[in-house]
């Protein structure tokens, strides 16, 4: 029986799945959005009950103003990440950064300031969308680490070093060979009679009680 080859039959079959992934790949690519997730400060009711939810708090702190040129947010990105990481550096109670956005500014340039703190790693912001429609960047206080003093209000003994005491007894020992010997005699007599006086005062002591 002869074997009959379909050659374009088996080239298209090895064909089309690669032309498929490699289009379908472009295609996803063009659809394929990046989604940013913002939460907004709650809006202010008349009895300012939520006061706490709302940006109204922080709305007076010591914001540096600077103002973000329409469609040049992309452009200034290296300086707006070296007033970030300032602003972090100092790190002052109540302080922040305040870009001011208008009208004119565009979605490439909200887009850009976000990515700016992403890059600082700065967790805390705000979207002013009730009043100025500006975003703020707001510092939070880091307390300085204080270093807990393990010695404190603590007695230091020192005590006396080897060395310097076996330098005493040596020059103790010069002053003793420097002596007459009539000397030994004198310091002998006065310890023998301290002997006896001590022991006479303990017998009286023990006869009167």
């Amino acid at each position: 029986m002869k074997k009959i080859y379909y050659f374009p039959g088996l080239i298209s079959a090895i064909a089309m799945p690669l032309i498929f992934w490699y289009y379908g790949n472009l295609k996803f690519e063009e659809i394929n959005l990046n989604v940013i997730d913002i939460g907004l400060p709650a809006k202010l009711s008349k009895d300012r009950g939520n006061l706490n939810f709302t940006f109204e708090p922080l709305r007076n702190l010591d914001y540096k103003k600077i103002k973000v040129q329409p469609k040049q947010a992309k452009e200034n990105s290296s300086l707006y990440v070296s007033e970030i990481k300032k602003l972090k550096e100092r790190n002052k109670q109540r302080t922040g950064i305040e870009f001011i956005l208008n009208e004119n500014n565009t979605y490439g340039d909200f887009i850009s300031i976000f990515n700016d703190l992403y890059i600082t790693k700065s967790e805390e912001y705000a979207l002013d969308l009730e009043k100025t429609g500006h975003l703020f960047v707001i510092q939070r206080y880091i307390p300085p680490v204080v270093e807990e003093c393990l010695l404190c209000n603590d007695t230091i003994a020192t005590f006396a070093d080897s060395e310097a005491d076996s330098r005493g007894y040596t020059k103790f020992t010069e002053i003793l060979a420097l002596l007459p010997k009539e000397a030994f005699f004198i310091i002998f007599g006065f310890l023998f009679l301290v002997n006896i006086s001590m022991l006479s005062i303990k017998e009286r002591f023990q006869l009167r009680y």
